[in-house]
C-alpha cells in the first residue's frame, strides 16, 4: 500500500529516472493523477500536460466503465457496452465530451494541449480497473505520433497490465495485484483531488 500519491509518484521516479535527460512530456490523466504527473516532471526534467479522457459509466451505474472518449472526440467502447440501450449510452458520450472540453477550457485556458509529437511520452495515472481510460489515452496519443508511448500506474489488475502492454511501449505499474477491487485500496490516502488544485499545478513551472 502506498502512503498517498506522493509516495506512489517517487516510485515511478524511480523506474523512469533513465528519462530525466530525454525532456519527457508528463501527460496526467485528470483529477487524480496530477499531483503525481507534477511531481514525475519536476524531477524527470520534463514538461506536465493533461491528458483529457473520460469514462464513459454505464447508464445507472457510472462507476462501471464501458468506454472512454478522448480530447478529439474518439469513442471506444467495451463489449458490455451492447448490453444497454444505445441512445442512453449515446448521451452519456455526449455528456462526457462536453465535459472534456469544460475541462480544456479551465485547466489551461491560454494554451492549447503540449503537442506529443516526436516526444518520449508517459500517461500517468493513480491506477486503472479495467483499463478503458488509459486505453483511450494510449490509443489517441499513438495516433499523434510520439516518439515513444509509456503507461505509469500506481495499481492496476493483472489482465488491465496485459491490456495496456499491446497499445504502449512501456508500461510501468507498481502494484499489478490479482486480488485488485479498486484503485483507493491501495493508498492510505486517497483523497479528492479539486480542480483548484489542478489548475494551479498546471499553471506553476517545475521545481
Amino acid at each position: 500500500m502506498f502512503r498517498d500519491r506522493r509516495e506512489a509518484a517517487e516510485r515511478l521516479i524511480e523506474r523512469l529516472a533513465y528519462l530525466k535527460t530525454e525532456n519527457p512530456l508528463i501527460l496526467a490523466i485528470p483529477r487524480g493523477a496530477v499531483p503525481m504527473g507534477r511531481r514525475m516532471a519536476d524531477a524527470l526534467n520534463g514538461e506536465l500536460d493533461v491528458v483529457l479522457v473520460r469514462k464513459v459509466g454505464a447508464p445507472g451505474n457510472p462507476e462501471y466503465a464501458i468506454g472512454a472518449v478522448d480530447e478529439a472526440g474518439h469513442v471506444a467502447l467495451e463489449p458490455a457496452a451492447t448490453y444497454y440501450r444505445k441512445d442512453a449510452v449515446d448521451r452519456e458520450v455526449e455528456r462526457q465530451r462536453t465535459l472534456i472540453e469544460e475541462r480544456r477550457r479551465r485547466y489551461t485556458p491560454v494554451r492549447s494541449a503540449v503537442d506529443p509529437s516526436g516526444r518520449i511520452v508517459v500517461v500517468v495515472d493513480d491506477g486503472s480497473a479495467t483499463g478503458a481510460t488509459m486505453a483511450a489515452a494510449l490509443n489517441a496519443l499513438r495516433a499523434r505520433g510520439p516518439e515513444r508511448l509509456i503507461a505509469a500506474l500506481g495499481a492496476a489488475p493483472p489482465d488491465t497490465v496485459a491490456r495496456l502492454e499491446a497499445l504502449a511501449d512501456k508500461v510501468v505499474c507498481l502494484e499489478a495485484s490479482p486480488h485488485f477491487r479498486a484503485v483507493g485500496q491501495f493508498f492510505a490516502d486517497f483523497g479528492q483531488v479539486e480542480d483548484e488544485e489542478v489548475i494551479a499545478l498546471l499553471g506553476r513551472e517545475g521545481d
